[in-house]
């Protein structure tokens, strides 16, 4: 598999800088100002990429599920409504893309359908998620593999015969994996970052992290582990309303994770032993 692929205009893997994805999801609540606002703080902070979420309710939500009625700040509804309440549609991604093209920061989506691939297809995405939920969901991961597109493959609450049966639905010279733990928020004893390292063994492509835990420290972990892409939920306010608000970063907060992330890749350096010119003062004070 390859260790490095073209993402856009951006090489991610081998010897590249980490690619840093500020992941929107649904943290805009359906408010296309809320979704700008999102782009502007990642664009501020320094990020890669922004990513969305799209689904078709119809077919997403589970048949017993659809017609549950739930509270949420617009009144309550059925989840299905709901789920109709935070989705974007062909306008509003149309105007995503615009925005996102305006502000020179590139932007793509995890597509939970068949239908939602077709639809992004038509802006020419540079790659493709594929969320953890969706590992499992052949016929689905055969239909974005069919765009040519890079495909990013989470890996949240699968097993590793689950991820191998995965990668074999996907072109081994246009994929990356994901390693991620499902839990919103997760706490750091279910992390498993030493799976990054597992994963790079196995599969030879590059392995990136999408976390869901509170705070940047085991993030920065995943970078020196060897993570060649860093996701992590961006919002406006963790106290927001909605399911992914509490494990996501605010705005400031991504700014530190950029900018630390930026610092640790020039501190890891080759890993081939040197004298540095700034030692040789104090090795000819030092070594008499």
């Amino acid at each position: 598999m390859a260790q490095l692929i073209k993402i856009g205009e951006q090489g991610v893997g081998y010897r590249c800088p980490v690619w840093i994805i500020a992941e929107i999801g649904i943290n805009h609540n359906g408010d296309l100002d809320i979704a700008k606002k999102l782009i502007d703080a990642a664009v501020l902070a320094g990020c890669d990429a922004v990513k969305f979420q799209k689904r078709t309710p119809e077919l997403c939500v589970p048949a017993e599920q659809a017609d549950v009625v739930r509270e949420t700040p617009w009144g309550p509804m059925t989840y299905v409504e709901y789920r109709h309440r935070v989705e974007f549609g062909q306008d509003e991604y149309s105007e995503i893309d615009r925005y996102c093209k305006e502000k020179k920061i590139t932007w793509f989506a995890s597509c939970w359908d068949e239908p939602s691939v077709d639809l992004i297809e038509q802006f020419e995405p540079v790659c493709y998620k594929m969320a953890s939920a969706s590992l499992t969901n052949d016929q689905l991961l055969h239909h974005a593999n069919s765009t040519g597109r890079p495909i990013i493959l989470s890996t949240g609450m699968s097993t590793m015969e689950e991820i191998r049966h995965a990668v074999t639905s996907l072109d081994p010279d246009r994929i990356l994996i994901a390693h991620s733990t499902s839990s919103y928020p997760c706490t750091p004893e279910e992390l498993n970052l030493r799976m990054i390292k597992t994963l790079q063994k196995e599969f030879g492509c590059p392995i990136g992290y999408s976390g869901h835990e509170v705070g940047l420290q085991t993030t920065y972990a995943a970078v020196v582990l060897g993570a060649s892409f860093v996701e992590r939920h961006i919002t406006l306010d963790r106290a927001m309303w909605g399911s992914d608000q509490a494990a996501s970063v605010e705005p400031w907060g991504f700014m530190r994770l950029v900018r630390d992330i930026r610092v640790i890749e020039r501190a890891l350096g080759d890993g081939v032993k040197k004298v540095y010119a700034s030692e040789k003062e104090v090795l000819q004070r030092l070594r008499r």
